[in-house]
């Protein structure tokens, strides 16, 4: 069973927002990275965005501009705003600080 769980996920209209929330126990967040994935249907699971724990960010391409990820280490959250949806975002996203462990994921769909 993972330390954190994922919230924030749920059906929107293309171009609208949505903002994600991955909480975690303290003693697995404050001195690692952690990443938003996300795994749409007939497709693999991709990595959207990631954070340091020094707050240093990267991004996909598809999302640039458009997501923005954060964490605030006094709470131990990490978060992704997504801006400008489109139906390609549509999939189940997941935080985690280490590839192939995952949680339940939290469903985005975006409709056109």
């Amino acid at each position: 069973q993972v330390q954190w769980v994922e919230s924030g996920g749920d059906l929107v209209q293309a171009g609208g927002s949505l903002r994600l929330s991955c909480l975690a126990s303290r003693i697995i967040f404050s001195t690692k990275a952690w990443g938003w994935y996300r795994q749409a249907p007939g497709k693999q699971r991709e990595l959207v965005a990631s954070i340091t724990s020094a707050g240093a960010t990267n991004y996909a391409d598809s999302v640039k501009g458009r997501f923005t990820i954060s964490r605030d280490n006094a709470k131990n959250i990490v978060d992704l705003q997504m801006n400008s949806l489109e139906p390609d975002d549509t999939g189940v996203y997941f935080c985690t600080f280490r590839y192939g462990i995952w949680g339940q994921g939290t469903q985005v769909t975006v409709s056109s």
